[in-house]
């Protein structure tokens, strides 16, 4: 079993990378999978336009990001959010690849995840995505953003707030069990 596991963001120091990889790890180590890290750093692509697409200039990059969603059981993606929705790395990402493959999820159970600083943790990125990701076949089996990243999580210990916690977990039974009838 894989499991591929990545953030919406181009950012080194990246909150949602660090819960991406935490989530990952955690999920690798349940079911006793392989786990993958993407960073989307490593598929530089340029903007998209449709100028560039008609002349047949589709980065490879591209095809290797749909190439390593192919190979996956399971998706644990964490958005981050710039101005109430995607990040411009990830948009221009899902604008290439809708384009190479409408839908290039395929239909891979995804746990969905956003967080920030700030106490809503991502949810407008979170609502946006539950609205659009779907239709690029991705099989959201569950999804949580956690507020006030800072304040609630610990790379060592993980969350940190109970409740939070509780709600986390619930979820991420959830997602295990669907990875784990596959």
């Amino acid at each position: 079993m894989k499991l591929i596991a990545f953030a919406g963001s181009s950012s080194i120091h990246s909150l949602n990378k660090q819960f991406a990889t935490y989530v990952g790890e955690k999920a690798a180590t349940d079911l006793s999978a392989e786990l993958e890290l993407l960073d989307l750093n490593d598929y530089d692509i340029p903007l998209y336009s449709i100028d560039k697409e008609k002349r047949g200039e589709v980065p490879p990059e591209v095809h290797k990001f749909i190439s390593k969603l192919k190979q996956a059981d399971g998706i644990i993606l964490s958005l981050a959010e710039h101005n109430g929705t995607y990040t411009a790395v990830f948009k221009n990402l899902i604008d290439w690849t809708s384009r190479i493959e409408l839908g290039f999820f395929q239909g891979v159970p995804m746990f969905l995840l956003s967080t920030s600083p700030g106490g809503f943790g991502g949810g407008n990125v979170m609502e946006a995505a539950l609205a659009r990701l779907p239709k690029f076949r991705a099989q959201i089996v569950a999804h949580f953003s956690l507020p006030k990243f800072e304040e609630n999580f610990d790379p060592e210990k993980g969350i940190l707030d109970v409740g939070i916690k509780s709600e986390f977990e619930d979820k991420f039974a959830l997602f295990r069990e669907v990875i784990g009838r596959q």
